[in-house]
């Protein structure tokens, strides 16, 4: 029994790492870690139903091993953000102000045929009407327009548009996220700041916080007894 349990955890380990590898585009829409459980649990259960001489629990017990995995790592990703950076990777920017990067591109093994294909998928045509495109951990990209080419709502007409930028994740889930702080051009003094004009004197007391380029912030408290 305990060299069933131990090898189901080493062949999902080594998935994991192999899916990790093979990048983004090779997801679809799963999550890593879903993923991985899906096709583990498709396969192991397939074989006690095939083969009546293998005992069920041999099925029952890596089965269960999986699920008992894939909430493990489900909690590690939203109490510490940097367990999905480790296990799912990071959304990558693929199109920065109408420019392909390159470098993003080739890392991620992703084709310029696959971006023009997830462009036409959302009715754009030309690239330069592009502002952010990014590959999510998903593997799907999401497609940021510039403030011009932006379908205009009733209330947005004859308004100028202000391009306010990426908003970049400063706090998430009561912590605070370093090096995107001084990617975002802030500092500790500046935080602290922000978090006394909004009541609380810790990230820890903190759900969710962004900023934009234009120090727009989206501030959301942790709830009481969180």
């Amino acid at each position: 029994m305990g060299i069933i349990f131990l090898r189901t955890v080493i062949i999902y380990a080594v998935l994991l790492i192999a899916m990790r590898l093979m990048g983004k585009r090779q997801i679809g829409e799963l999550e890593l870690s879903d993923l991985v459980i899906a096709v583990l649990i498709s396969n192991i259960a397939a074989h006690p139903l095939q083969d009546i001489g293998i005992p069920i629990m041999n099925g029952l017990l890596p089965i269960v091993t999986l699920l008992c995995l894939d909430l493990t790592v489900a909690g590690l990703i939203v109490k510490y953000p940097r367990a999905k950076e480790v296990l799912c990777g990071k959304p990558s920017f693929i199109v920065v102000r109408g420019v392909i990067c390159q470098e993003e591109m080739e890392r991620n093994r992703y084709s310029l045929d696959e971006l023009a294909g997830a462009l036409r998928a959302q009715g754009i045509t030309d690239i330069s009407q592009v502002e952010y495109a990014v590959l999510e951990t998903s593997g799907k990209v999401s497609i940021i327009l510039f403030p011009a080419e932006r379908t205009a709502t009733a209330g947005k007409l004859n308004v100028a548009e202000e391009d306010n930028g990426y908003p970049v994740i400063l706090i998430s889930n009561g912590r605070l996220r370093s090096q995107d702080l001084q990617a975002a051009g802030k500092d500790e003094k500046w935080l602290q700041k922000q978090l006394k004009a909004h009541g609380v004197s810790s990230p820890r007391e903190v759900y969710f916080m962004t900023v934009n380029n234009a120090d727009q912030i989206f501030f959301v408290k942790t709830e009481a007894g969180k």
